[in-house]
């Protein structure tokens, strides 16, 4: 994976928000994944959740505020890429935040299978983006179609994945690759991927538990941040090498 980093010193534009009006239990009091129910989704509760290790998803007909026990985050040295994995990293344009709608729109498919993504979880982290917090990976075929990717929130040096999709084969692993090489080579510490999965697994995805991540989320968010909303970053395609010309 190439990377192209933008001359200028990056600038992100964060908006500073009021803080929440809602305060969440100790997630470490709690004896289920499950930590508390209500609130909303305003961007300033959905960013005060994350700094304490919760994140939203529905429980049955209320909002859900989750810090699973076995919290699972993939280390950065740890993520693996086969051969074939390489190979699609070179012929994809790979974008940041410039279609980060689009993005959250595929991964709210209804037709995937154990969808959450609601159109208030569309308005609420949309909104999120437009304040510079959250984040998208664009994944483009060579006809500059999109044709998979991924979105999540940064805080500090701590990114937390929401959801991935792809339309073609390996879209999403290569948004994946180019998120985890972007915050390891800004310093970034933590990418949570929340519960563990046979597909995260094969990523090489660790579970590390609960107490344990929140004491790295507590180190994280105070490390600056490594993506940005404010300018464009875009690695391009690699011309094809002779031995893909002939697979």
């Amino acid at each position: 994976m190439r990377f192209i980093v933008p001359a200028a010193t990056i600038r992100n534009v964060i908006r500073h928000l009021p803080p929440s009006r809602y305060r969440f239990p100790d997630p470490r009091e709690a004896a289920e994944d499950l930590v508390a129910v209500g609130a909303d989704l305003e961007p300033a509760t959905i960013l005060a959740a994350y700094r304490q290790g919760l994140f939203p998803m529905r429980a049955d007909d209320q909002m859900g505020w989750w810090s699973p026990i076995d919290r699972t985050v993939i280390e950065f040295a740890d993520l693996r890429i086969t051969r074939s994995l390489a190979r699609s990293c070179r012929r994809f344009t790979i974008v940041e935040n410039e279609s980060f709608e689009d993005v959250i729109q595929e991964c709210a498919d209804t037709r995937r299978p154990g969808g959450w993504i609601t159109p208030e979880f569309i308005d609420s982290y949309t909104r999120l983006h437009r304040l510079g917090w959250a984040h998208s990976v664009e994944v483009h075929d060579h006809e500059g179609e999109l044709v998979g990717g991924l979105y999540g929130v940064q805080i500090g040096g701590f990114f937390a994945g929401e959801s991935m999709y792809h339309r073609v084969t390996d879209a999403s692993k290569v948004a994946l690759v180019h998120l985890v090489g972007r915050l390891a080579e800004g310093g970034a510490r933590l990418l949570d991927v929340q519960w563990q999965t046979d597909h995260l697994r094969s990523l090489g995805s660790t579970v590390i538990g609960r107490d344990r991540y929140l004491d790295r989320l507590a180190e994280a968010i105070e490390v600056p941040p490594v993506l940005d909303t404010s300018s464009p970053y875009r690695v391009p395609s690699a011309p094809p090498t002779p031995e893909e010309d002939e697979s």
